[in-house]
């Protein structure tokens, strides 16, 4: 199985490794500093799952002198979708699957014009995972968890092979028949926690339980289930329950990818987390009080600080 990995950050270094331990072909698609690392040194992974060296590693930043895989795990920042879409085209041929194991819902809706309805699936990412240095990746707690499904609900061979490959690998793995659902469940609460997390300047074990803010977080979490609902989106009756106890057993250390660039003065992915809420709800006629105030207090922030 050849499987692609475009944007080799958290996310994608961390299931890439993984898969290609587990004996998949396994390329990444990188650039810069991290990419020079890799080739030179190879990947690592460290944290809670213990200590992976791939080396060597495949990386590249040319996706022509790949050519066609099998699967895309599509990792980039939401700001890039667009253009890395447009990128990978080389990559994808008539039996393809591309993945969006990104932050946010829309991602695979703004894949579907550049590489058409065959080729995008959906895809959930839960890991707590960052760059700290060019060519090592640190991976807080030890849950690691992907979902993956086609939009139209249909349980398709590609998928089961892509399930069997992620348990080979030795993580939690789902191939799921409302993957639009499991978006919208991960929305809930990454929307909230990034924007929550990033204001305050703590990880979740400093501030979860602290009953002033439980009640944000509740509100918070409610604005989101409501617009989902409005979009007609299927969620379940639990889901203000699943998002409270995902808080309640998450690493202590824990901080959304959007709450480390802020820390570190990059852009945020604000716009397509937070402002995606707000921007719905105006749109649903869903009231939305508290995201619509996060958004503003983090809006000056959205494309970094200078150092």
């Amino acid at each position: 199985m050849r499987i692609a990995v475009v944007g080799a950050g958290g996310v994608g270094g961390a299931f890439g490794a993984a898969l290609a331990k587990a004996g998949a072909d396994v390329i990444f698609i990188a650039r810069g500093a991290h990419l020079a690392a890799m080739k030179d040194k190879g990947l690592r992974i460290e944290g809670g799952r213990g200590e992976t060296h791939l080396l060597p590693t495949q990386a590249t930043d040319d996706p022509t002198a790949v050519g066609p895989v099998d699967f895309v795990l599509f990792c980039v920042k939401l700001w890039d979708v667009e253009s890395a879409g447009e990128h990978i085209r080389p990559l994808v041929g008539p039996a393809t699957a591309v993945i969006p194991l990104q932050n946010g819902i829309d991602a695979p809706e703004r894949l579907v014009p550049i590489l058409g309805p065959q080729a995008v699936m959906g895809g959930v990412a839960q890991i707590s995972a960052s760059i700290v240095e060019p060519g090592v990746i640190r991976q807080v707690g030890t849950f690691m968890r992907m979902v993956f499904g086609e939009l139209d609900g249909s349980r398709s061979a590609r998928g089961e092979a892509l399930l069997a490959m992620c348990e080979k690998a030795g993580f939690e793995a789902v191939l799921s028949d409302r993957i639009v659902s499991e978006l919208w469940m991960k929305f809930i609460l990454l929307a909230t926690n990034a924007s929550l997390l990033s204001l305050v300047r703590q990880p979740i074990g400093k501030v979860r339980d602290d009953p002033d803010l439980q009640q944000q977080w509740i509100a918070a979490y409610s604005e989101v289930i409501a617009v989902g609902k409005a979009r007609g989106v299927a969620l379940p009756d639990d889901a203000l329950d699943r998002a409270l106890a995902f808080n309640g057993s998450a690493p202590p250390a824990m901080k959304p990818s959007m709450a480390l660039d802020l820390e570190r003065g990059n852009r945020i992915e604000l716009p397509w987390l937070g402002g995606k809420v707000v921007a719905l709800g105006r749109q649903l006629g869903v009231p939305t009080p508290l995201h619509s105030l996060m958004y503003a207090a983090l809006k000056p922030y959205v494309m970094g600080t200078s150092a």
